[in-house]
């Protein structure tokens, strides 16, 4: 997963070496909240459980196990998606049609699919609103730069850091879409609504899929009639223009988006939002 973040065109210009910064990137690993009550939470993912032993997977248990004429009790859904996950990674990445596809038919594909949704959308998603509070240090990092870019143009100076690379993994942008509001369902994915969730918006394969990544643009426009309209940000997921989470055009008066999440950059603190709850303690006297 990429983040990028261009602030002009620039035809040559010098990069200094990477620097790793887990602490942004990897935000998740760094919340105590987020590890507690999901991460090392036993029941966090009770949805994904519930539907592995649910009908439709149990469907499936018996459809392969006729199929690899085995006995059903031999099989359970995680040796399910082993054989799942290896027919789609040679598909995906070696063009190859693995024998495993074989044992598998599109009904199939779009229950385990939904499997696979199902844990990122409690891991990652929508599921714990410390999924993706947890993301806000680089979400303000993001504007940071665009701030800066913004007034270095303000001021006639050239901008120091035209393009900005980030890079991560789909653990680090799905939260940072869902702390913008992207591919939210008015009703949360359960272990019990697949079918009511046929044409849900949260599908992590093709949100994250390889080499995913989010850009966000910023143009200079020298004609703007006013100082609001000089400066304007267009976003890009997986090099696709990506509509306003919260209006259908595609690009906005960067002023207008920083106003869209104000709360998020001047009140989300991670350092709060990723704190455990103190529990009430009571002593007996003598």
């Amino acid at each position: 997963m990429c983040l990028f973040q261009l602030c002009g065109l620039v035809r040559y210009m010098e990069c200094g070496p990477p620097r790793v910064n887990d602490k942004l990137m990897r935000f998740f690993d760094h919340c105590e909240k987020f590890l507690t009550e999901v991460e090392k939470n036993a029941t966090a993912l009770y949805h994904v459980e519930a539907f592995k032993t649910g009908p439709e997977m149990q469907n499936i248990l018996k459809k392969v196990a006729a199929t690899l004429q085995v006995p059903v009790n031999d099989l359970n859904a995680d040796l399910i998606q082993v054989a799942f996950f290896t027919c789609s990674f040679d598909l995906a990445i070696k063009g190859v049609n693995s024998p495993w596809c074989d044992v598998f038919d599109i009904d199939d594909a779009k229950v385990l699919e939904y499997l696979n949704d199902l844990k990122q959308y409690w891991k990652r998603g929508y599921g714990y609103t410390i999924n993706s509070r947890s993301s806000c240090t680089l979400f303000q990092d993001i504007f940071q730069h665009l701030d800066k870019a913004v007034e270095q143009k303000q001021r006639s100076q050239p901008i120091s850091s035209p393009v900005i690379l980030q890079f991560g993994h789909a653990e680090t942008l799905l939260p940072l879409l869902s702390l913008m509001g992207y591919f939210k369902d008015k009703e949360p994915l359960t272990a019990y609504n697949y079918k009511e969730q046929m044409h849900r918006k949260f599908r992590s394969g093709h949100i994250v899929p390889y080499a995913s990544n989010l850009i966000f643009v910023l143009y200079h426009c020298e004609n703007a009639k006013t100082p609001k309209e000089q400066f304007r940000v267009q976003m890009l997921l997986n090099e696709k223009v990506l509509p306003l989470a919260y209006s259908p055009e595609t690009v906005s008066f960067y002023e207008d988006l920083k106003n869209h999440y104000k709360d998020i950059l001047q009140s989300c603190q991670t350092s709060e939002e990723c704190e455990l709850a103190k529990a009430n303690s009571t002593s007996d006297e003598l």
